[in-house]
């Protein structure tokens, strides 16, 4: 069983930047791919970005593209991170993490996911 632990989200002003941590434990994660997915209350939960299990494998929504970038560290077997930059009003969100068997944009392809850590960006 994979557990993951999200943080990094916090307040920042339109042009700021953060990094988002998932700390993952309970499995080996070179075995999954990991993802980001965001939420806003109201709406469905939105494709953010996805890693490959070797990390050799990433993609990206249209709308972080470039601004956005996803990474892991399977040496340290410690999870994945997201660093964001370039932030935008829009982008306020709870960012979820997750992990799965197959890389890809679906959230029904992930069977684990944390809790969520919220991003907050103003104007």
């Amino acid at each position: 069983q994979v557990q993951l632990v999200e943080s990094g989200g916090g307040s920042v002003q339109a042009g700021g930047s953060l990094r988002l941590s998932c700390a993952a434990s309970g499995g080996t994660l070179s075995f999954y791919a990991m993802a980001w997915f965001r939420q806003v209350p109201g709406k469905e939960r939105e494709f953010v970005a996805a890693i490959s299990g070797s990390g050799g494998w990433t993609i990206y929504a249209d709308s972080v593209k470039g601004r956005f970038t996803i990474s892991r560290n399977n040496a340290k077997n410690t999870g994945v991170y997201l660093q964001m930059n370039n932030l935008k009003p829009e982008d306020t969100a709870v960012y979820y993490c997750a992990a799965g068997r197959t890389t890809g944009r679906y959230s029904h392809y992930y069977d684990y996911w944390g809790q969520g850590t919220q991003v907050t960006v103003s104007s």
